[in-house]
Parts: C-alpha cells; structure tokens; sequence
C-alpha cells in the first residue's frame, strides 16, 4: 500500500508562487508515474499534470489558464517526492490538490486510471 503525503499549499496573492510536494511512502516509487489533480469547490477534479517514472517526460493538462506555461512538475526519485511548482498563480488556481501514483502510463489524465491519492493541500489564491 502506498501512503502519499501532500505539503506546501497556502494563502497567497495573484502574480505569487507555491511549490507543492507529495512525499511517498510504502512502495517503489520508481515503479509508479505520479499526477497532480486538483478540485476547486462545486466542480469536478480536474488533471493538471503528470511525470513518467524515471522523471523524463511530462504531460500537462490541457485546458484555459496555460497551465503548462505556469506549472512545472518534477520528481526526486531518490527522495520518493514528486512536486509542483506553481507560479504567476491566478485566484481560478484555487482549489485543493491532489498528487496521485499509478501503475499505468503517465499520458493519462483519467483520475480513475490512478491507484493511491493524498489527501489533499488547499491552495488560495486571492485578488
């Protein structure tokens, strides 16, 4: 069973940076891509990005805001830690985050194809 532990959300203002951190425990985190989701209240979980296993290739949601010009995920497979650097963050950024580990390919933003989750970190993102 993997344990997966997210940390470094917060309150900040528009035009800021946060680097979020998921922490694993309980497996091979080498064996698993890893993806960051995120769910804003009232709406659905949405895919914001994800790394391959060896760290190499990257896959970034693809929706309004130019997540992939803002968002940068990364992972220390020695530290058993994937992260996401957020910045020029915008207030529709604010929701909770998710980092999740899957068995499958990393080019896959399906929640439903991801085997363990955090619990979450909240991000807000104010005016």
């Amino acid at each position: 069973q993997v344990q997966l532990v997210e940390s470094g959300g917060g309150l900040v203002q528009a035009g800021d940076s946060l680097r979020l951190s998921c922490a694993t425990s309980g497996g091979t985190f080498s064996s698993y891509a890893m993806g960051w989701f995120r769910q804003a209240p009232g709406k659905e979980r949405e895919f914001v990005a994800s790394i391959s296993r060896n760290g190499y290739t990257t896959y970034y949601g693809d929706y309004l805001n130019n997540v992939k010009d803002r968002f940068t995920i990364s992972r220390d497979n020695a530290k058993n830690t994937v992260y996401l650097q957020m910045n020029s963050l915008k207030p529709e950024d604010t929701a909770v985050y998710y980092c999740a580990a899957t068995r499958n390919s990393y080019y896959n933003n399906n929640a439903a194809a991801y085997d363990y989750w955090g619990q979450g970190t909240q991000v807000t993102v104010s005016s």
